[in-house]
């Protein structure tokens, strides 16, 4: 299909004059609306304003200038029906062939703060999504082009067919186009059902309150890749990006080498990467079946790898590393020591020496994710799970203990260092599967218990781990990710040489488990909030 008139009116003007001008070079004649229409007449195009074309002039503050017949049914007229043809034909409406729109910056508007509930009204777009929805329909005789990155291959295309697009091509643009508007009109539905009651009486001047929950919640995603399989070999699946992702989130990796991402090294990247990324010192967190293994921080790289791996090397084969900060040689050559076989490799970046090196492992994915300025602790403001026939929405765990926060509850108190391993085991427990115990001392991970239904079983399995490695629990602390509903948790881990805990508290036995601390010298601390992980 040859392209001879197009109908350009966009609110990202990015890339739209070269645009316009290529499709000028191939004799397309071009209609235009307001602003954008002004922006090309002045580069020197010949331009066509929608009010001249259609007789009638914009009105209603521009709420009203493409809502017309000529452009609709240039548009929608089927090129195939002779029936169609004649009909425009006698109302003296040519075709259009090609439709260039995107659409009020409705998302910018919303992030403004204190953005009134009249300013987002007024950014949504009706002509645009109107025409990208009719051109997306009629595919077969009309181009939509919604994205600015689509441009330059369109003219290509064209120049090397004597001014068409194929068939395919248009199918794939109006795929493009009716997902455009999916989302511009899923975001403009969240937003709404997200205010509280009563935001439609406001002053107009008024921001209006949030909910956190939408009444009814549009999600979107993009696609990135289809994984090699899924959680197993005989599931399929495939990895989706928000369309907008969070700074610092796995979702932003790069991948330098190796085989492709299963479902599994995903799930433990990002597991691995939410916890690393939340520690100031250089850190190391060897992650595996998505729980860490190996936590460690310290002065370099190197020394966190090296505690890290000390915590459980047996479980530390086959894992998934992630580090906060540059991997050197070093950290390589310590790796390859060790014989450490690893399917995937996390840092922000690597050195030219430590890329060369990590070549040699052909199979090993390395992945580079960019921390941000916020070193990527912004959180998503809901986390989704998918269950059968729902989905279960929260928001963010976003507590982490603080030395401010911690309430001594024994008659014991814990020393300045004790306080600074409590905290560092905190923030461990935090993404241990429930329910979690975590035993560490000097800044890394002795023991860790996870996923077991009694949480004496997990204090248990953390010490028995501890003892596997060859590690003291003598003087070691203890995080537990919930309180302790009975004593017996806290007999085991002093019994391993545990001397002070740190817990949420808020048992109705806390009494009898305090108790139990006095009894053994132990010191104990709450925080008030459990860190749950199912």
């Amino acid at each position: 299909m040859t392209i001879k008139q197009a109908l350009i009116s966009v609110s990202d003007k990015t890339g739209v004059l070269e645009f316009a001008q290529g499709l000028a070079a191939q004799g397309v004649k071009l209609l235009s609306t307001g602003g954008t229409a002004k922006m090309l007449r002045d580069a020197g195009l010949a331009v066509t304003e929608i009010g001249d074309y259609t007789g009638f002039p914009e009105m209603l503050d521009g709420r009203v200038k493409t809502l017309h017949p000529k452009v609709h049914g240039g548009i929608l007229a089927r090129r195939d029906l002779a029936e169609h043809m004649a009909t425009i034909e006698q109302h003296g409406i040519p075709t259009i062939d090609l439709v260039c729109v995107n659409l009020y910056p409705f998302a910018a508007t919303i992030a403004k703060p204190g953005v009134t509930l009249e300013d987002a009204i007024e950014n949504i777009d009706i002509g645009g999504p109107a025409m990208v929805r009719s051109s997306a329909k009629n595919y077969a005789g009309v181009a939509i082009v919604t994205d600015p990155a689509d441009y330059a291959p369109l003219l290509a295309e064209m120049k090397a067919n004597g001014g068409a697009l194929t068939l395919s091509t248009r199918f794939n643009l109006a795929k493009k186009a009716f997902t455009h508007t999916a989302r511009y009109d899923s975001m403009i539905a969240n937003w709404l059902t997200g205010l509280k009651d009563g935001a439609e009486s406001q002053p107009a001047d008024a921001a209006p309150a949030p909910s956190i929950f939408p009444a009814r919640l549009q999600l979107a995603f993009d696609r990135v890749e289809v994984l090699r399989y899924g959680e197993n070999a005989h599931q399929q699946a495939a990895f989706y990006r928000d369309t907008t992702p969070l700074p610092g989130s796995i979702a932003a990796y790069t991948q330098l080498q190796g085989k492709e991402l299963s479902y599994n090294n995903i799930a433990d990247a990002d597991a691995a990467w939410e916890c690393v990324k939340t520690f100031d010192a250089p850190a190391c967190v060897i992650i595996k079946h998505a729980n860490p293994c190996g936590v460690a921080i310290d002065g370099t790289l190197l020394g966190a790898y090296e505690k890290a791996f000390k915590t459980d090397s047996t479980s530390a084969f086959g894992g998934i590393i992630a580090f906060n900060g540059e991997v050197g040689i070093d950290v390589v050559n310590a790796m390859n020591e060790r014989k450490h076989f690893v399917e995937v490799l996390i840092a922000p970046s690597f050195t030219a020496e430590a890329k060369a090196a990590l070549a040699a492992k052909q199979n090993l994915r390395v992945l580079v994710v960019p921390i941000g300025a916020n070193k990527g602790r912004d959180l998503n403001k809901l986390e989704l799970k998918r269950v059968g026939g729902g989905l279960l929405v929260q928001t963010a765990d976003d507590f982490t203990a603080q030395a401010s926060g911690l309430k001594v509850v024994t008659k014991v108190q814990p020393t300045p260092a004790q306080i600074e391993d409590l905290l560092f085991a905190e923030r461990v427990a935090k993404f241990v599967k429930s329910n979690a115990i975590v035993f560490c001392g000097g800044g890394m991970t002795l023991g860790v218990g996870a996923g077991q239904m009694s949480r004496v079983d997990s204090t248990k399995i953390a010490s028995i781990k501890a003892q596997n490695a060859g590690l003291s629990l003598k003087g070691s602390v203890v995080a537990s990710d919930a309180f302790f509903p009975f004593r017996d948790g806290l007999d085991v881990l002093a019994e391993a040489g545990a001397v002070a805990v740190i817990q949420p508290g808020g048992s109705m036995r806390d009494e009898e488990v305090i108790a139990a601390a006095d009894e053994h010298g132990i010191a104990m601390v709450f925080t008030g909030a459990r860190h749950f992980r199912h």
